[in-house]
């Protein structure tokens, strides 16, 4: 512990943060991406771009039903699933599928997807093979590359230490509220500093609020002994209450007719009235122990589970209504919705988003800021000619790779979506490879110019500059590769299309601005940035007046000056 309490916080503050700041970047990028993940999963399949998009249409279901199953038993007969995916907002196509039967060290077997054309009248069955959205939304709590369980225990102790900093950096402001309207540009580490306080109090509750419900979501594998004990160590069932519809139905090896699904629909009209349907699944169809399962559209409400009723697929019986009414059980679902956002329209979810980046820009400034410091503690030798050291550049090294390389590798994800043939082996795996690889090319040229000695502000410059380029280039590659244009979208009224390429137009213009600031201010270059603010600031005075402009200290207080020093200086 520190002398004071303050600097005890501090030193807490720093140091929790500090210590997982670029995974902390990774998962906050990648979360904000996947507020959107329908939206860039339909963006990354252009093959349903054209006649496809349709409404949900409460009085065609039952039609829909008899044909998707119809379909499917022709298509299927022996897949271990069929699903009949209803339109919804985010996903606004009709679609019929299938999973096959697990192989030996498969959890579960392939699926795939037909989509009904907006006319009924015919199928598309050519879709590319791609993660879109999800591949981001998996990236954030699974890491890829890595076993689930490391990687969600990872996640889960680095979302610990970003609590630890959010409480603790709560503690040491004590002008919070003046911090949020303090930005002093060119000023060195009090720059980094207040554009660090401002990200972080601006969206303070939903840092907060995304961090403490990020635990709840890993509640039952850091702290599993309460649900072992209820249920005496049986796991299954334990997840069978919680959530029936991950259970899945092993097909018997002895036959029977299956039921027309449609005619389960007055059932279902019983339990929620007219409310709108996202799906119906069969597991085991032909077997004597399919079951067909109903699960209710819930967008528009403030949860996250599935509200499920579940059918004998032979005698048409209700067996199972997964709707747990424990107060328990909605205030863990109702956490859970907060943290993922389902219920919410694009309105709230692109507020959550733009909160997600103030999230990235807090990790980001903190990580500068870090830089900025061990800059000026080596400003003599720097200054001499000498080398940063190697922690020096290795610090800048990984702030390059992930400041830069998170949003340029994401576009390069979006291009090989594209780019790549259609017929390659493993041609999902292979996009998300391309962001990998995308990650590592960046990292390794930083690697080089630090070894070398190289300046990096040219290097952030080259790279903010390339991202800027490729998130331009975007909206003018979706229209060559699936030919729907920008204009053509807003005609037809395709918002879901329309709005990925504004996104990416200001993404565009983010990493361009961005590039701007780094040439003129040269902040990022470790012999620039161990150039006291005083100094720098007297430098110019004597260039333009020919004398040393003196700060107006007059109306700050010894308080607040002592509090802005002892700030920077920790």
């Amino acid at each position: 512990m520190k002398e004071t309490f303050f600097r005890s916080m501090t030193w807490m503050h720093t140091w929790a943060g500090l210590a997982v700041c670029w995974l902390l970047l990774l998962i906050f990028f990648a979360g904000s991406l996947s507020y959107f993940r329908h939206e860039i999963s339909l963006w990354s399949k252009p093959e349903l771009h054209k006649s496809v998009f349709q409404d949900y249409d409460q009085q065609r279901i039952g039609q829909q039903i008899a044909k998707g199953q119809a379909y499917l038993a022709d298509k299927a007969p022996d897949a271990a699933s069929w699903t009949i995916s209803f339109p919804s907002e985010r996903k606004p196509y009709l679609s019929f599928g299938w999973a096959d039967e697990p192989k030996k060290g498969e959890r579960r077997g392939k699926f795939h997807e037909h989509v009904v054309s907006q006319d009924g009248q015919q199928m598309i069955t050519e879709i590319r093979d791609s993660r879109g959205g999800n591949f981001f939304y998996r990236l954030h709590f699974d890491l890829h590359y890595l076993p689930v369980v490391a990687a969600r225990w990872i996640v889960g102790l680095a979302t610990m230490a970003m609590l630890i900093a959010l409480i603790s950096g709560v503690v040491i402001h004590k002008r919070i509220f003046k911090d949020f309207f303090s930005f002093r540009p060119a000023k060195g580490s009090r720059s980094w500093l207040d554009a660090h306080n401002v990200s972080a109090v601006m969206a303070l509750p939903y840092h907060l609020i995304i961090t403490y419900t990020g635990l709840i979501t890993l509640m039952f594998m850091f702290m599993p002994w309460g649900a072992l004990q209820e249920y005496d160590g049986d796991v299954r069932a334990f997840r069978a209450d919680l959530n029936p519809a991950r259970i899945q139905t092993k097909p018997s090896k002895d036959a029977a007719p299956l039921i027309e699904a449609a005619s389960l629909l007055p059932q279902i009209e019983q339990q929620w009235g007219a409310a709108p349907l996202k799906q119906v699944s069969i597991s085991a169809p032909g077997k004597d122990n399919s079951r067909i399962s109903f699960a209710l559209n819930s967008e528009q409400t403030v949860t996250d589970r599935r509200n499920l009723l579940i059918f004998d697929g032979v005698k048409g019986e209700l067996i199972s209504k997964a709707d747990p009414d424990s107060a328990t059980y909605k205030t863990y679902d109702t956490l859970m919705a907060l943290h993922t956002a389902r219920f919410a329209d694009w309105a709230l979810r692109g507020f959550f988003f733009l909160c997600g980046l103030l999230g990235c820009a807090m990790v980001a400034t903190g990580t500068l800021l870090w830089a900025v410091k061990i800059a000026q503690k080596q400003q003599k030798a720097i200054q001499s000619g000498t080398k940063p050291t190697v922690g020096l550049r290795l610090v800048n090294g990984l702030n390059i790779s992930f400041i830069c390389g998170l949003p340029l590798a994401t576009a390069i994800f979006f291009y090989a979506n594209r780019l790549l043939p259609l017929d390659i082996a493993d041609r999902a795996q292979r996009e998300v490879d391309a962001f990998f690889i995308m990650l590592a090319i960046i990292a390794l040229v930083a690697l080089w110019d630090g070894l070398r000695g190289a300046q990096s502000w040219r290097r952030w410059r080259q790279w903010l500059l390339l991202g800027a380029l490729a998130y331009a280039a975007l909206p003018l590659l979706g229209a060559v590769t699936s030919g729907q244009s920008l204009l053509a979208n807003m005609i037809d009224n395709q918002w879901t299309l329309v709005g990925f390429d504004m996104v990416s137009l200001l993404f565009a213009l983010a990493l361009g601005f961005a590039a701007r600031q780094v040439r003129q201010s040269k902040l990022i270059n470790p012999r620039q940035s161990a150039t006291s603010p005083r100094t720098s600031t007297a430098r110019a005075g004597r260039s333009r007046v020919g004398r040393v402009s003196r700060p107006n200290t007059t109306a700050m207080t010894r308080e607040t000056r002592d509090t802005d020093l002892e700030e920077v200086r920790q």
